[in-house]
């Protein structure tokens, strides 16, 4: 009898992936980002320095530097939460991680048990909510509005949830940059969510991926800059450098970081993806990240200009304050997953609504476009071939004089 190994297979698995066949020519999807601006030679020349200067360290696991990672990325990322995130940090309270992805499950094992409680925003990042729900843990949306959690909604939500018994293990966020819809909580609104964690002993659970990719100037102090205590803090360099570097940190105060170490358990995060971030970084950020927030900002507004001129007024967008992403919504009698297929035929790939909410048929006229990865040319192009699937399948939009497909 032939050998069947999928009677042996574990429960509650996902489904098998596809074989992988390449990127349709308008992909609009994943945190991809611009290839031009990956600096390729100068990431050769310090990988090439600090191989030259620490390489006989491979030798040994985590450079013989310790679980949390290679000291001198971590004086760097501490250097980087002072000067850009207000945090007030050194080398002993970060974290190294193998991108934030793996921050997201580290503090998910550490806190969330199968029955808790975890308040999302009600549009969120599809890898923390996918992550959650492994955990077995009920998702409780967060209203939004153009700048991001709405604290009215989520006071009321809190009490709500206390008089009832079931107050949540976390409130997790993306305060600045939040993935969708790019928007950037303000300064009131971060210091009242604080308080509300606070009074009903709730861990908030920060993800600042895209913070470094904000557009015009500063953001306001990371949450973990104003109450250390209460919050727990990952980010990441893929946005910022490169995706296929797998590097991201954690920050947290000790007894929460103690515990995220011990969960990590890996062997380390890749020694020379550290190293390379580090040298590259520690003399190049400001200039690197000024660069590629003013190419990604002139896709942003390639993208808005192309969606306004083939989508014309059947898009309601939410206009991002950086990032790499474009949340927008079509007409509710269009549901995008139906777009899927005949999208993927004429080579495009998109996000769809449902699968970055919590409530996901609530969301089945939304859509995300990635702006990162395409040129311009491909930006327009792709949004033009976009509009005329959408105009084939649904009749939306509606061919009109503004609107040439």
């Amino acid at each position: 009898m032939p050998f069947d190994a999928a009677r042996l297979l574990a429960r509650d698995l996902p489904a098998p992936a596809p074989r992988w066949t390449g990127f349709p020519r308008f992909n609009f999807i994943g945190g991809h980002n611009d290839p031009g601006q990956v600096p390729a030679e100068a990431l050769a020349e310090a990988a090439a320095a600090a191989i030259r200067r620490e390489g006989q360290k491979l030798a040994l696991y985590n450079l013989a530097q310790g679980p949390q990672g290679y000291e001198r990325l971590r004086d760097f990322v501490a250097e980087k939460l002072r000067s850009h995130r207000g945090v007030q940090a050194t080398r002993e309270d970060v974290l190294i991680t193998s991108g934030s992805g793996q921050g997201i499950d580290l503090v998910s094992r550490l806190f969330v048990e199968r029955g808790d409680t975890v308040l999302v925003e009600e549009y969120c990042y599809q890898g923390a909510l996918n992550r959650f729900r492994n955990m077995g843990a009920t998702l409780a949306p967060m209203a939004l509005d153009e700048h991001g959690i709405r604290m009215d909604a989520l006071e009321a939500q809190l009490a709500d949830m206390a008089a009832r018994g079931a107050l949540p293990k976390l409130i997790y966020t993306i305060p600045t940059i939040q993935n969708p819809t790019g928007s950037v909580l303000p300064l009131d609104r971060r210091k009242r969510m604080i308080d509300l964690a606070r009074r009903h002993n709730v861990l908030i659970f920060e993800d600042e991926c895209y913070a470094d990719l904000v557009w015009a100037g500063d953001a306001p102090p990371a949450l973990y800059a104003l109450a250390p205590d209460c919050v727990v803090h990952i980010g990441s360099f893929s946005k910022t450098l490169a995706p296929a570097l797998r590097v991201g940190y954690a920050a947290a105060p000790w007894p929460i970081l103690s515990r995220l170490i011990a969960c990590k358990g890996d062997g380390g995060t890749g020694a020379v993806d550290q190293m390379v971030v580090a040298e590259y970084f520690s003399r190049n950020f400001d200039a690197h990240v000024g660069k590629l927030t003013k190419v990604l900002h002139e896709k942003r507004d390639a993208m808005i200009e192309a969606v306004e001129k083939f989508f014309g007024t059947s898009a309601e967008m939410w206009r991002p304050e950086g990032g790499i992403f474009l949340w927008l919504k079509l007409p509710d009698s269009v549901d995008v997953r139906t777009l899927i297929k005949p999208a993927a035929d004429a080579g495009i790939a998109f996000n769809p609504g449902p699968d970055w909410a919590c409530n996901g048929e609530a969301a089945k006229s939304h859509l995300r476009l990635c702006f990162g990865l395409p040129s311009k040319e491909d930006i327009r192009a792709g949004v033009e071939a976009f509009a005329r699937v959408c105009h084939e399948q649904t009749g939306i939009p509606a061919i009109s004089a503004n609107v040439r497909l």
